[in-house]
């Protein structure tokens, strides 16, 4: 006779946390395709109806799995930039590191963040997160040239923000730096840094 499937008495906000953490191995391992709550349920030891409790649809668990990765990645980059020593342009750089730090150590996660299905399933909390990755790109930016006018600040946002991301998406995507050793891949990404800091200079000093 099969033996009758037991449950983990989860407390309230223990299971909210449990289908999270469950949500992330999933979606690192399947990606969005792969995800399902009640395979999210499954792996928390929960019946598969548990999850309606905390979320409503598979959409709800993701943004809460997106919004956590903003706030991973808004961390990881005042980590790194707590190391310039209150030197605007060296803090722009430990930004970038920590920005592409983070993609390199949770690829699928940071996929999913930028993904057209995060539009889908984006929420106030998810919106906010976002937002504060931004404004800590932004305030780097502006303490570089901090003279300069708001058109040039906006023009230079938009050119950090677009440098980092768009070097980490190809070096995920293996559309560069695929034959790089990990060394000469930093290297790169260094390079990268240090050029936008010349140009964000250049520009702010027109």
């Amino acid at each position: 006779m099969a033996k009758a499937r037991t449950t983990k008495p989860y407390h309230h906000g223990e299971l909210r946390e449990a289908l999270v953490v469950a949500g992330r191995k999933l979606l690192e391992e399947r990606g969005v395709r792969g995800f399902t709550l009640r395979e999210c349920a499954r792996r928390a030891d929960v019946s598969h109806a548990a999850p309606a409790h905390h979320f409503a649809s598979i959409d709800d668990l993701l943004a809460e799995i997106a919004t956590r990765g903003y706030q991973e990645l808004a961390a990881a980059m005042t980590a790194e930039s707590r190391r310039s020593a209150d030197k605007p342009a060296a803090r722009l750089v430990g930004q970038g590191i920590g920005y592409m730090a983070f993609a390199a150590a949770n690829p699928v996660l940071f996929q999913l963040m930028f993904s057209r299905e995060a539009n889908r399933f984006e929420t106030p909390a998810l919106a906010e997160a976002s937002r504060s990755a931004y404004h800590l790109q932004r305030e780097a930016v502006e303490a570089v040239i901090p003279q300069a006018s708001g058109e040039v600040k906006e023009r230079m946002v938009d050119f950090a923000w677009a440098s980092v991301h768009g070097f980490i998406t190809l070096v995920l995507e293996g559309q560069l730096g695929e034959k790089d050793s990990s060394r000469a891949l930093k290297a790169r990404g260094l390079a990268v840094l240090s050029a936008l800091v010349e140009t964000v200079v250049l520009a702010g000093n027109r």
